[in-house]
């Protein structure tokens, strides 16, 4: 016998028959009732959870501060606002985003003029005469 066959004589889980149109739930008259009183219950909850976790950051924040007056550190938003302050008063009056700083070594006036002298080597006679007038 397969599963069908079973539902169909009664036979098999009791929520078979529910699942083929069998009987219907009916109405609880105090349904709406119970329903607010969860959800009431579920704010509840939010609500205690939210003010256990605010006092837990509260109680970090105050260690935190402890550790910051021990060693004298200041707040990470500080210390941010702090490097900002300092970018923006370098560009002040630049209507262009700051410039990038140039690494060591590159476009020094010296090295191209080694190159040039390089370049001169490779030259014949009279193109080097050329190019140094």
């Amino acid at each position: 016998m397969n599963f069908v066959m079973k539902a169909a004589m009664g036979g098999g889980p009791p929520d078979v028959g529910k699942m083929l149109g069998g009987e219907e739930k009916e109405e609880d008259p105090d349904a709406d009732k119970k329903e607010e009183e969860r959800q009431e219950a579920l704010r509840q909850q939010e609500e205690e959870r939210k003010a256990k976790y605010a006092k837990m950051e509260a109680e970090r924040e105050s260690m935190r501060q402890g550790i910051r007056d021990k060693y004298g550190l200041k707040k990470r938003e500080e210390a941010e606002a702090e490097a900002a302050a300092a970018v923006e008063e370098a560009a002040e009056g630049s209507l262009t985003r700051p410039k990038k700083l140039v690494p060591a070594g590159c476009g020094d006036e010296e090295e191209e003029e080694s190159i040039m002298d390089t370049m001169m080597k490779y030259l014949p006679g009279p193109l080097q005469d050329m190019l140094k007038k």
